[in-house]
């Protein structure tokens, strides 16, 4: 079992920049793929980045590319979202997931966070 708690969000100008922060507790936290996915008002939830579990291979939702980068510090249980050049079109609820096969658009996760808000004005 695995416990993840979304932080960082808020509201930023486009432009701008924020970071997520993904703490997980349970075992074993190297062992899962870590992604990060997202949900705009009226809209289905969709995959935004993957890093996998062994050598830290990364992918990304094609309008994210270039702006966002994933990454994870094992040590710390965590995995981030540094998210750049913000732009309107990004404001959602941003989900941090995990999972023991990698992530991809259709896989889904095994484990979800509860979100956090996302919130970029023009």
């Amino acid at each position: 079992q695995v416990q993840l708690v979304e932080s960082g969000g808020g509201l930023v100008q486009a432009g701008g920049s924020l970071r997520l922060s993904c703490a997980a507790s349970g075992r074993a936290f190297s062992s899962y793929a870590m992604g990060w996915f997202r949900q705009a008002p009226g809209k289905e939830r969709e995959f935004v980045a993957h890093i996998s579990r062994s050598d830290g291979s990364t992918n990304y939702e094609n309008s994210v590319k270039g702006r966002f980068i994933i990454s994870r510090d094992n040590a710390k249980n965590t995995v981030y979202l540094q998210m750049n050049s913000l732009k309107p079109e990004d404001t959602a609820v941003y989900y941090c997931a995990a999972s023991i096969v990698a992530i991809t658009p259709t896989s889904g996760a095994q484990y979800w966070g509860q979100g956090t808000q996302v919130t970029v004005s023009s």
